[in-house]
């Protein structure tokens, strides 16, 4: 019994790995400049990483509805070599039809502040949405329409952990997930 339990741990993070990688591929298509590419135009890439609190209104369900999402994030930015310094996100979107199931369809907008008071006004425009054994993983892509770095491209990144019971579809629904996101504003 042991063993069939081992296997089956085994091959759902097979799945899972294999699942994150296919939508790893399916997002890099998504958009045109790799992260590490060398500087064009004097500007270096931006990776910020972070933790975000987040809420649905209404609450996700097993019916799809007009759902408004909303995170606060804490980021830790690299913008050049050896230089990290903090900064601070507000997310929204509309999603027009999020279940517990599905999140498809959301685009949003995010105001990154920056530590020197400078600002990024980024536009989310792409994503693709999976849920791997429990765990929802957002692949989105947009770009900075205002600030800090307008025009360039961006690739966000979000995994959620569950931090409610599944049951709560049934009930009173998802009310929204801790999560981890990573930001990458490209050359």
């Amino acid at each position: 019994m042991a063993d069939d339990l081992l296997e089956e741990h085994v091959m759902s993070r097979r799945g899972m790995t294999v699942t994150l990688g296919s939508l790893a591929l399916v997002f890099s298509s998504l958009v045109w400049a790799p992260a590490g590419q060398a500087r064009t135009g004097g500007h270096e890439a931006v990776s910020c990483t972070g933790n975000a609190h987040g809420s649905y209104d209404p609450p996700l369900t097993l019916l799809p509805r007009r759902t408004h999402i909303h995170a606060d994030v804490h980021y830790t930015c690299t913008t050049a070599p050896g230089r990290t310094a903090p900064a601070t996100g507000s997310f929204d979107a509309l999603a027009p039809s999020a279940s517990c199931l599905s999140l498809s369809g959301a685009s949003g907008r995010e105001v990154v502040r920056y530590a020197d008071g400078s600002r990024s006004v980024i536009v989310i425009d792409g994503a693709v949405t999976a849920r791997v054994t429990g765990v929802l993983v957002v692949l989105q892509s947009g770009r900075v329409v205002a600030g800090r770095d307008e025009g360039h491209l961006v690739r966000r990144t979000v995994t959620a952990l569950p931090d409610q019971l599944p049951t709560d579809c049934l009930t009173s629904g998802l009310q929204g997930p801790q999560s981890t996101v990573r930001l990458e504003i490209l050359p």
